[in-house]
């Protein structure tokens, strides 16, 4: 039923359980999976009188190489984890400041026909203060979603 399977993850316990519920639902539907990361972007430091000044360290420069070198890192335990589980993985990384625009974007992109996440559940004003990228997902996708809390 399933053939290709976008699993967003972020390092966190959390989204770690959804990264094994996409690899049992691609083992079992003989499905490949791409592991996904969004990078937020950079954002410098800003107080009243102005911008703070950087280092170099913290350029927008050495922000965006230490981001990506993070995020293939994070990719590469999904990847290992699904080689164990003999499921084809592919890994992906995009720098956005909407992240569930872009597990959309990288879902319809790469012609995934599901969305395996996690949600933390928040409900109240923790869902209206954090917002919630699964329920964002869940709201504009036209590709099924399976959350995992």
């Amino acid at each position: 039923m399933f053939r290709h399977i976008l699993v967003p993850t972020d390092g966190s316990p959390l989204s770690l359980r959804a990264v094994k519920m996409a690899l049992k639902v691609a083992r079992a539907h003989r499905a490949r999976v791409t592991a996904f990361h969004v990078i937020a972007p950079f954002v410098p430091v800003a107080y009243m009188e102005g911008v703070i000044p950087y280092p170099e360290l913290y350029s927008p420069t050495e922000y965006k190489r230490a981001a990506e070198a993070g995020a293939r890192r994070l990719l590469e335990r999904v990847a290992r984890r699904a080689a164990t589980t003999r499921v084809r993985c592919n890994t992906a990384f995009a720098m956005s400041d909407a992240p569930w625009r872009a597990i959309i974007r990288a879902a319809r992109g790469k012609r995934c026909d599901l969305i395996v996440m996690s949600s933390h559940g928040r409900t109240g004003l923790g869902a209206v203060v954090l917002g919630s990228v699964t329920t964002k997902v869940l709201t504009h996708s036209k590709i099924p979603v399976l959350v995992c809390r």
